[in-house]
């Protein structure tokens, strides 16, 4: 994926003397010594970051972190007190009115927390609000913004007034109202805070449905720790206007990058986080065309008590057990014969909490297989156990690498 928004050493201070104050950050001084000193509050502290086209970024932290300061900056909304943002290689600081103007109306489109919508306007017409500014014909306009309350799941709503929808239904049109300008970015700053939790999670759900469909690159402002794990591809967790680690949730839950990240996610639930692929093992293979006595030889080399079966692409046929093993030599059966097809599977990306009920009542081990149904694993119920408490050292050496 390509770049399509990078953040350069950005700053935002607030008080006189901010000019004096980048350099004043740039020497060490921290923020309570700003404030305390020279009366200048540190809203964001020297900032770096990429964010790649098609994703779905998230900004989290505490109330006070920088967060939302941040993603202002990121269409001038505030203006940088020092750094550089590029859009696809232009620095949006150096732009003029119209310039700035375009890339709000084209590129980057904003939802807020509260919705913002406008109570003498119908639904329709409030999606429209953005293309009517732009003057876009009326007819081209009304198609474009009935296709987005079709996409939010509000097709037939149109007619309705803003007061007679719900809290999750007004946030949709908010959302509508942002997709009928088709930008390339959305900022998303706290966008679903407001809403009860149930519809949060509604919220959480359609807005990766959306993605999947749509494929924009999305920047998403949260507090909410489960809500950034649940949804970003990659997380930037802040603290006091600084970037305290950027990673993927797993990255961020597996390794922390002090003490600070690891007070953070103390208390979340691994299971949801983790996935197979997070605790498979190696898995003992043998082939069809090897025999009984040398799958028992095996079998005892390696202290287990069954094989998995693949063929020379790595694709899984089955299992062998030792018992059925030992049968087949004193009866002169080939593997073929002893195979057992049915064996429990899981793709790589399930999460650990689909997978207790599986593990803990299956009598044969729990395989993970990729898309082409080649064999990457084994799920061991001691090391299922073992990543719930935090001891992830997988083992996995996928055979198809």
């Amino acid at each position: 994926m390509s770049t399509i928004l990078e953040i350069k050493n950005v700053s935002k201070l607030f008080g006189p003397n901010a000019d004096q104050g980048v350099k004043l950050l740039e020497q060490g001084w921290t923020k309570e010594k700003m404030a305390k000193e020279k009366q200048i509050t540190v809203g964001v502290n020297r900032v770096n970051m990429e964010i790649k086209e098609g994703e779905i970024f998230v900004i989290m932290g505490l109330s006070g972190s920088g967060k939302s300061t941040l993603v202002r900056m990121f269409n001038r909304l505030i203006e940088p007190t020092s750094g550089e943002i590029l859009v696809h290689g232009k620095d949006l600081r150096k732009m003029n009115k119209e310039q700035l103007r375009n890339v709000r109306r084209k590129t980057i489109s904003m939802v807020f927390q509260k919705f913002a919508l406008f109570p003498h306007r119908t639904v329709l017409d409030n999606v429209e609000y953005g293309l009517e500014v732009q003057k876009v014909a009326k007819a081209q306009r009304r198609e474009k913004a009935l296709q987005s309350l079709e996409l939010v799941g509000l097709k037939g709503w149109g007619d309705k007034m803003p007061d007679e929808l719900s809290g999750g239904m007004q946030q949709r049109v908010g959302l509508a109202r942002a997709l009928a300008n088709d930008p390339e970015v959305l900022l998303m700053d706290e966008a679903f805070s407001a809403l009860d939790p149930l519809i949060r999670r509604d919220m959480q759900d359609e807005l990766l449905e959306l993605q999947e469909k749509m494929r924009k690159t999305i920047i998403f402002i949260t507090h909410d720790l489960d809500e950034a794990l649940r949804i970003g591809d990659r997380i930037a967790l802040m603290k006091d206007g600084a970037v305290v680690q950027i990673g993927t949730p797993e990255e961020i839950m597996i390794q922390p990058a002090n003490s600070y990240v690891e007070r953070f996610v103390e208390d979340v639930d691994l299971s949801k986080v983790l996935t197979a692929a997070h605790v498979m093992r190696r898995p003992e293979t043998i082939t069809l065309d090897r025999g009984p006595r040398v799958a028992l030889e095996l079998m005892r080399e390696r202290g287990i008590s069954n094989l998995f079966v693949i063929d020379r692409s790595k694709k899984l046929l089955g299992i062998i057990t030792a018992e059925d093993a030992s049968t087949a030599v004193r009866q002169q059966q080939k593997l073929e014969d002893i195979l057992i097809k049915d064996v429990p599977h899981v793709e790589p990306e399930r999460m650990l909490n689909d997978l207790f009920e599986l593990v803990s009542t299956a009598k044969l081990p729990v395989a993970v297989v990729d898309e082409r149904e080649r064999l990457s694993g084994v799920i061991v119920r001691g090391a299922l156990l073992g990543a719930l408490a935090g001891e992830v050292e997988n083992e996995g050496v996928a055979l198809n690498a």
